[in-house]
């Protein structure tokens, strides 16, 4: 999943990079509103956490213009400050939580885990996929007892999707969802569906995969 930091404290944004990148997040960072506002124009995101404090503009009517411009985006309020009013018109803004500063990393993380749960309606630790169960935290592709073995960009392609299942996911926003970037259409066109390849060859010694549907022209979305 793709997170913009949105930080003015440099050394606590490149912690909270390190971390979340070793937890498999691909993080864009922005320091100032000047820089979250270009990256949120040009970009799409799953998580944005938000400082209040930012040393050009309010946090606050920085989260209403990004809620417009990335709706479907979880929002975690990072900041220093503590009364109750912020909290309730952050919240009253869209924020889907709010974590006061000193914070602990692994805090962070359950709660964006959290989100994501009730995000995308998951509950249960197992998720099923066709003959397949997923296990999204451990990160474990499994068909009964045996476990499948996928590359990081596989398990990270197919979690996505599964995510999203039942939505047509362009190559496009796969790839920048996934590997963080936008490439061209003939190389991120060839970059996708070598994976979708090499997914279904691996499951398909197992069991089948029609679940998993190529949309001519657009791109892939796991059926129901």
């Amino acid at each position: 999943m793709k997170v913009l930091i949105i930080e003015d404290e440099k050394t606590l944004a490149y912690e909270m990079e390190t971390f979340l990148k070793r937890a498999f997040y691909i993080c864009d960072l922005a320091h100032t509103c000047v820089q979250a506002k270009e990256q949120i124009a040009v970009n799409g995101y799953d998580f944005i956490l938000l400082d209040l404090g930012l040393p050009d503009g309010d946090g606050l009517d920085l989260l209403s213009l990004a809620r417009k411009q990335n709706p479907d985006a979880a929002y975690i309020i990072l900041t220093a400050r503590g009364n109750l009013e912020d909290r309730i018109k952050g919240l009253d803004l869209g924020a889907d939580d709010y974590l006061p500063k000193p914070f602990s990393l692994l805090e962070l993380q359950s709660r964006m885990q959290a989100i994501a749960r009730r995000k995308f309606s998951i509950s249960e630790e197992t998720i099923p996929l066709g003959d397949f169960q997923v296990n999204l935290q451990k990160r474990i592709l499994l068909h009964g007892n045996s476990e499948i073995e996928l590359s990081r960009k596989e398990f990270d392609l197919l979690s996505y999707l599964l995510l999203h299942k039942n939505r047509v996911l362009t190559r496009m926003q796969l790839s920048e969802h996934i590997w963080g970037t936008f490439a061209d259409d003939d190389y991120d066109s060839n970059y996708i569906d070598a994976h979708i390849k090499n997914i279904r060859k691996k499951l398909n010694v197992f069991a089948g995969t029609e679940w998993l549907e190529t949309v001519r022209g657009v791109g892939y979305r796991i059926r129901k």
